[in-house]
């Protein structure tokens, strides 16, 4: 794991690229055109973590994805293991969070992979020489400007290589909750640079809390402009049961057989499936899991291979 401290020269990385090297013959694009035409139907990118989703749904390159949710609903959590099943493919991710240190973020991916509460010290430090080459962290709390966001992708890009940039949240990109215009202009800054760079961003964005918190939300019910998911490319909610720990709560046993959380996939912009995943939240390891008897994995560290397990 490496962390991208604030002090790099990022105005070096404020301007997009050259518009006269976006304009090519249409003859460029032939082999992606055959392609489509001979395999119609074969997936491209990078599979979620839930075995059950992986004919269903991909995070695919270039491409803008909304993951909002309420607060407190999971979804930087979710994303951390997201993250982890990213780079267990091969991608490189840069985590963005201005929420959380790096520190605790990397304190809450450790559980996830170790698939427990308590990994030992052995596991922490294989984890983390693991990371390197695969995960960066923006060493920034707070409130962020939107170039500056912009300009850390393209860094990103540019230097490192990261194929998917995570941003923790659009709260924190120095936007007011009603600029909605100012939202607008951000939403789809981030949707041309993934489409210009071929980076994944991946923005996580709260929903508004409506009449009903134990209502699962919907694209439209994202906070602030109602033109954020239309600029997306994919929409994926997060959900929070709260009715079923509120029954669990008060010792009734009516709800617990429903899930413990709801990924819905409200948009999916080339994928041809949109419904809801059910999961459920394993409190030890702070992972998702597919049913309520299947038991997290730790991610097995082949150091001499430099692969992974899961």
């Amino acid at each position: 794991m490496n962390t991208i401290p604030d002090d790099i020269d990022f105005d070096a990385y404020l301007k997009g690229p050259d518009e006269g090297a976006m304009v090519l013959p249409a003859a460029s694009w032939v082999d992606e055109v055959i392609d489509a035409f001979e395999r119609p139907h074969e997936q491209h990118g990078a599979c979620l973590p839930w075995s059950a989703t992986h004919r269903i749904v991909r995070l695919r390159r270039g491409e803008l994805t909304i993951w909002p949710g309420m607060s407190g609903h999971g979804k930087s959590m979710l994303i951390g293991q997201v993250a982890l099943h990213l780079m267990d493919q091969g991608e490189k991710v840069c985590i963005a969070s201005m929420e959380m240190k790096p520190a605790q973020t990397m304190q809450r991916m450790c559980r996830q992979a170790a698939g427990c509460n308590a990994p030992d010290r052995r596991f922490i430090g294989d984890l983390h020489t693991w990371t390197n080459g695969r995960l960066w962290l923006y060493d920034q709390q707070g409130q962020v400007s939107p170039e500056r966001i912009l300009a850390v992708g393209r860094y990103c890009h540019e230097q490192l290589g990261v194929t998917h940039l995570v941003v923790d949240n659009l709260l924190s990109c120095g936007i007011a909750e009603d600029g909605y215009d100012a939202q607008k202009q951000f939403v789809l800054a981030l949707a041309t640079h993934a489409h210009d760079t071929g980076q994944a961003v991946h923005l996580l964005a709260h929903s508004r809390k409506g009449k009903d918190e134990l209502m699962p939300p919907g694209k439209f019910d994202v906070r602030g402009s109602a033109s954020i998911t239309d600029l997306a490319d994919n929409v994926f909610s997060v959900w929070r049961n709260r009715g079923k720990e509120q029954a669990q709560d008060e010792g009734r046993h009516d709800k617990d057989n429903e899930e413990d959380a709801l990924l819905t996939v409200c948009k999916h912009r080339h994928g041809e499936w949109e419904g809801r995943v059910r999961l459920w939240f394993d409190r030890r390891s702070q992972t998702y899991q597919q049913s309520a008897t299947e038991q997290p994995k730790a991610m097995r560290l082949l150091a001499e291979t430099d692969e992974v397990e899961f």
